[in-house]
This record gives structure tokens, sequence and C-alpha cells, in this order.
């Protein structure tokens, strides 16, 4: 926590304005957070000052919002290429990313949890954003985009988080996620280069070659690079409570018919939910649950009892294969 307030206060973050009677200032709260690395093991404990950004009203303190989130096909077409190519994979972290966006809006919050004022009555007003709130992510996008932009690289139309610079001798691809960056290319001086300027204008971390991304493990041999997500499959196992189920072959039972379905609702409408929305994810690297869990995703609004047990069946089917 303290960690994070010297961050805060480093980047000017905010400053203490006296309240006025018509301003009803965001509230704030912490967030901690255990972040693991791939193979399930602590990497380090984390607190964050977030707002309480749903307090915000839209057209007084926020307009538009947006967030550079990169679509999975971009992600694998990176893998892909670097794959096939026998380019270079590199990952950066930008700390405490969304601080650097400028805020344009009055924006006020209520003193954090940990800070004190010498003076009754004060209020921060908020001078970059902040995560929490409604337009912090856009901020951060926007000066990232013009930093990219002025080193000469071109955004891609098909998915706005891609970004291309081509020189004379090298092809440098990089993909942002939120806060996550890839570096994917043939030069690593221009990796450098490029680390050494987003180094200048925000503190990142360089976590070296790519090996744990969105949940994907990517591991690298001199013929090719493959990716899976077995941690991410035990995780479901467990939090779904079948990690000790019975085993079984096949992700569905053919002899049941689920469009023809007179069997009782399932009752727990928003587990099935978030259980089919796990299981679609993960068909990134399991196509062999792709068809199972696009039937099982029609059926969101109106479950019965027969979706719910074939939806266990597919983590059954992952247990086998994990």
């Amino acid at each position: 926590m303290q960690a994070e307030l010297s961050d805060l206060e480093a980047t000017g973050t905010w400053k203490l304005v006296d309240k006025l009677d018509h301003v009803k200032p965001i509230g704030c709260r912490w967030i901690y957070k255990v972040k693991y690395h791939a193979d399930g093991s602590i990497e380090r404990y984390k607190a964050r000052l977030v707002t309480r950004g749903y307090n915000q009203i839209e057209g007084l303190d926020y307009f538009d919002t947006y967030s550079p989130v990169a679509k999975m096909t971009t992600v694998r077409l990176v893998l892909a290429l670097a794959s096939i190519n026998h380019w270079n994979l590199h990952q950066l972290d930008v700390n405490n990313a969304f601080l650097h966006g400028e805020l344009q809006e009055d924006v006020y919050m209520i003193l954090p949890p940990g800070v004190s004022s010498s003076q009754p009555n004060q209020v921060c007003k908020l001078i970059k954003s902040l995560y929490g709130l409604k337009q912090a992510s856009r901020k951060w996008y926007e000066k990232l985009t013009s930093i990219l932009l002025q080193q000469h690289s071109i955004q891609a139309t098909s998915d706005h988080s891609l970004f291309i610079k081509k020189i004379s001798s090298s092809f440098i691809v990089l993909l942002v996620y939120v806060d996550d960056i890839i570096l994917d290319g043939d030069s690593f001086s221009e990796f450098e280069h490029i680390k050494s300027i987003l180094h200048a204008f925000f503190k990142i971390k360089d976590l070296g070659q790519l090996k744990y991304f969105l949940g994907l493990e990517v591991a690298y041999s001199k013929l090719e690079i493959s990716s899976c997500q077995r941690k991410y499959c035990l995780d479901l196992l467990s939090d779904s409570g079948s990690i000790s189920a019975k085993p079984v072959s096949t992700p569905s039972n053919p002899s049941i018919k689920r469009h023809n379905d007179s069997s009782p609702p399932f009752d727990d409408i928003p587990s099935y939910r978030r259980l089919v929305g796990r299981l679609l994810y993960l068909n990134t690297t399991r196509p062999d649950t792709t068809f199972i869990t696009q039937q099982l995703s029609q059926s969101l609004s109106k479950p019965t009892q027969v979706h719910h047990r074939a939806a266990l069946r597919v983590l059954k089917y992952l247990k086998c294969l994990s």
C-alpha cells in the first residue's frame, strides 16, 4: 500500500483542495491481489487503490470510454508469426499504466485510506487518471498510441491494439492488452530501442521472453512454439469442484438430445453462465471442446439440468487430459 501511495505521489495523480458545496466526490477503496507465475507459485502481493467509478455521471465527469483489449485471434496470429519465422517474443508490463493518462474533466475523490490532510473538509482533485475511473483505460491508451505513432509505428485497422513497425532491416509487431505488451520481431536492437522509449515515458517492467500471457502458457523448442492453458484448466476444475471427478474420454454424450430437452430448469443460472464462459475461453487452445461449448452457450438464458450435466461432462473430459 505504501509503495502504491508513493507512486501516486510521484506521478502527481491528485492535489488536495477544499471541498466545494456543489461537488459530490466519488469514493475509493484498496484492492489486494496475489500475482502468480505460470507454474502456480506466488510472484508478488499487490495493493491497488481504485476509485468507485460507478458513481461517475456521464457527461459531467466522464464522456468517452475505451479499453485496449487485443482480440484472441490477433494473439494467436502473433504467436504463429513468431513460430513460423523463428522470431523473438518478449513481454513488457507497464507499472501503474492508468496513472499516466491526463484528465480533462474535473473529477473529485474522497481522501483514500492511509492519506491524511492537515486541513479539514478537503478532497482529492484528480489530475491524472486512476484505476476504476470510467475514462482511465482510454486516457492511458491515448498516450501510448501517440508515443508509438511518433516512433513511426502503424496502427492496424482490424485490431487497434496491434502496432507494426517496419524498417529496412527489421519487422516489429507490438500488441497491447490493457497494460501488458507483447513484442514480436526479428531484431533485438529494435526491441531494446522500443523498450528504452517506453521506459522513458512510463515505468516498465521487462519480463523477458514471453512465457505466460492471459492464461496462455507459451513453450519454445528449436522447431516450434506451443501454447496451452493447463493452469487455467486446473483452476477451472478446482473452482467448480470437479478436481476429484471421474474422467471421461469424450466431451459430450451423442445420445443426449439437448434441443429436445424436457428436464427441470437449472436454478443457479449465473453459475452456469460463468462456467460456460470459462469453457469458451478455454477454446483458445482446446478446439476439441469448441462444438459442445458452442451448443451449451445457446442455452444461457434458460439452462436445464441436462445442460448443466453436459457442462460438467466437459470438465470431466478436461480432467482426463489435464
